[in-house]
């Protein structure tokens, strides 16, 4: 991986940031003709600068060069083996500090499940504790081999969390630090659940069904105005951090975090797309783990991470050997039908839904093959025109 001036002053100012203690830089109002989302920064920092850097959206003074707008949507914790746990954790915080150290109308930070998860499931967790559980998660956790009752044994100690897993591998590099940033955040406005880049086009971290926009009390007649939704979900949160005193924190109707009475976490940030017939129970109810793509509110064009291209083809039964990481995808339905693809989506028509995946799997695809994607032009981000070729490797 290459490395240019521009990493290393945005490394340098990153490190910065983040030893000041958490902080949000207020909107500037200044114009932007460059508007991009990226997929869930789950990936070593270095690797995230360098992904900026090859679409010439770095300054020289590591940050966001003046004219662009870059939207992350959302999870950015939680990557890597056991063995790592420590420097994702610092280079996760590092990470949002620099977002966060731009103007709130230049890098827009939106929640993901993994952000909730800090004040959720974790949020009555110090580190010592944490790290206590997690001794005790790591030789359980086994995938589909944990063993039950050695799982309801730990959950009696801890029954703040769903099952080992989220310990051991899930939310494994949790630190209280991070907690303190995001519940900073939080009550600064700073974390959003929503933006609109356009009237049709909203971006977000897993998308949003007819049905949970009926639960935030938008009729059909709203849900095509992207402004309308964002500002309403975005609402609907501030009202829940407004009243969360303590405790793990959950948006009525919207997000539930897990816990051993509850099971795991539930909601918009969480579910996924799902034709499966076994995820039917999943469905029909908010808030809810899977969702069926049929229920997209349609003449909506909705942008989000959250799920990999393998998994959306596990999901909507697929195939897999198709699969493709770095790459946007698209699923576009009119309710009835249903089409998914790499790529750029077509012109919406009326009458149908669309939603367009970023998610590529920023850790484990290849520099050169990971896309932004460019809410201006709807496709693949093309890279600015004026970076030294030399430099963009």
């Amino acid at each position: 991986m290459v490395s240019t001036s521009r990493i290393q002053a945005a490394l340098a100012r990153a490190s910065e940031v983040a030893a000041g203690g958490p902080h949000s830089t207020p909107p500037d109002g200044q114009p932007r003709t460059r508007h991009l989302a990226i997929g869930d920064p789950q990936a070593d920092i270095t690797r995230f600068f360098a992904l900026l850097d090859r679409q010439g959206v770095l300054g020289p003074n590591g940050r966001l060069r003046p004219e662009v707008q870059l939207i992350s949507v959302g999870d950015h914790f939680d990557w890597g083996k056991a063995s790592e746990r420590a420097e994702v954790a610092a280079s996760a915080l590092r990470l949002l500090a620099w977002m966060a150290s731009h103007p709130a109308d230049q890098a827009v930070l939106l929640l993901g499940n993994h952000d909730l998860g800090r004040v959720g499931e974790l949020a009555g967790f110090t580190d010592a504790r944490f790290l206590t559980a997690q001794a005790e998660a790591d030789p359980l956790y086994r995938g589909d081999d944990t063993d039950p009752a050695a799982e309801r044994e730990f959950l009696s100690r801890y029954p703040e969390v769903p099952n080992v897993e989220l310990i051991a591998r899930d939310f494994g590099t949790f630190r209280a630090e991070q907690r303190e940033w995001v519940t900073w955040l939080l009550r600064a406005r700073r974390f959003r659940v929503a933006h609109a880049a356009a009237e049709d086009l909203l971006v977000l971290h897993a998308g949003v069904t007819q049905e949970d926009l009926r639960v935030v009390g938008l009729t059909e007649a709203r849900w095509t105005h992207a402004p309308t939704v964002a500002d309403t979900l975005n609402q609907v949160l501030d009202t829940a951090v407004a009243a969360w005193k303590e405790g793990p924190f959950s948006i009525p109707g919207l997000h539930q975090p897990g816990s051993a009475a509850y099971g795991e976490g539930r909601g918009i940030f969480y579910h996924r797309p799902s034709l499966r017939p076994e995820d039917a129970a999943h469905r029909t109810a908010t808030p809810r783990r899977r969702f069926d793509p049929h229920r997209l509110p349609l003449g909506l064009t909705q942008v989000v991470g959250h799920t990999r291209d393998k998994r959306s083809r596990e999901l909507l039964s697929l195939p897999l050997e198709e699969m493709r990481d770095g790459v946007v995808r698209h699923l576009v339905t009119d309710g009835s039908t249903l089409h998914y693809r790499p790529g750029a989506p077509p012109p919406a028509r009326p009458g149908e839904a669309v939603l367009v995946f970023t998610d590529g799997g920023m850790r484990e695809s290849p520099l050169e093959l990971f896309e932004l994607f460019d809410l201006d032009t709807r496709a693949p981000a093309k890279p600015l025109g004026d970076v030294p070729q030399g430099e963009q490797r």
